[in-house]
């Protein structure tokens, strides 16, 4: 699977729900984000997915890097998200 990408416009609530999907069956997922907005959106989305995954004993931990990637023939920066389970 690739990245979940995200935008400014993206439901955090939906996107946590992905993010707890794929968590559940690989133990990690990548998130990556292009622009204040979109970071925004991510992290609400990761800290909706915390109280997700607390019930059954898990935390999560996020580990942020930067990424060069091509949009529409343009070179950007993105964020890159790394978010992993843990037990708490």
């Amino acid at each position: 699977m690739d990245s979940l990408k995200v935008s400014s416009r993206s439901n955090p609530n939906l996107v946590a729900g992905a993010l707890v999907a794929v968590i559940r069956e690989r133990g990690f997922v990548e998130m990556q984000a292009v622009g204040a907005g979109a970071l925004n959106q991510a992290v609400k989305a990761i800290a909706i997915a915390r109280g997700y995954v607390a019930p059954s004993g898990h935390d999560l931990s996020c580990s942020p890097a930067f990424a060069d990637i091509e949009i529409g023939g343009e070179e950007r920066t993105a964020l890159k998200l790394l978010v992993e389970k843990k037990r708490k």
